[in-house]
């Protein structure tokens, strides 16, 4: 199973992943995770990235897919993975699939899970407040300003992707402003699962 998940920050992306996972006995792949253990391991595509990191530059999408593509040969990706927070923009949508195609396999399914984002702003503002009260320090991730950024920006760079998804017949779009188990029924459901 080779999936992708899309949604804003916030949507359960994350929560969902983690039953993915275990259902299916495939890999949740974050680039950004996948972009330290090349830099940490020192393949050809890490010391490039580790270059420009240190640089102070953004790593290319030429760079981020040479090291998705490097990650789907190791073993416990063979049966399939799961792609979260990548591709970012239509330009990796396109990218990705040119390698998976060069590598003979194909996607089963893009997962985008939808939300109310008024709603996600006010359940992180509670969440920070809840977290405050409790005396407990508030996630970097749940202060609203960061939030809000960090929404912006997937609206202005990342929804994109979910039409050039739609266009191909491969977007499975989800409510996911249900209950948890709920999120999770549906997902099992647009997979045939």
């Amino acid at each position: 199973m080779r999936l992708i998940l899309l949604g804003p920050p916030g949507a359960g992306k994350g929560t969902q992943a983690t039953r993915l996972v275990e259902k299916f006995g495939i890999p949740q792949l974050s680039t950004g995770d996948m972009l330290r253990a090349a830099v940490a391991a020192g393949t050809p595509v890490g010391l490039k990235a580790k270059a420009v990191m240190e640089s102070g530059g953004l790593v290319s999408d030429e760079i981020v897919i040479g090291i998705v593509a490097d990650r789907i040969e190791e073993a416990d990706a063979k049966k399939g993975f799961i792609l979260d927070g990548f591709p970012r923009t239509v330009a990796q949508a396109e990218a990705l699939d040119v390698m998976l195609t060069q590598k003979g396999l194909k996607l089963d399914a893009v997962l985008e899970l939808q939300v109310d984002q008024n709603a996600l702003v006010h359940r992180i503002v509670r969440r920070a407040e809840e977290a405050k009260a409790a005396g407990q320090p508030v996630r970097k991730d749940d202060d609203p300003e960061v939030f809000k950024t960090r929404l912006e920006a997937y609206n202005r760079d990342t929804a994109i992707v979910a039409p050039y998804y739609q266009k191909s017949g491969q977007l499975k779009v989800i409510d996911g402003m249900q209950p948890i188990d709920d999120v999770t029924k549906a997902m099992n459901a647009a997979l045939g699962a």
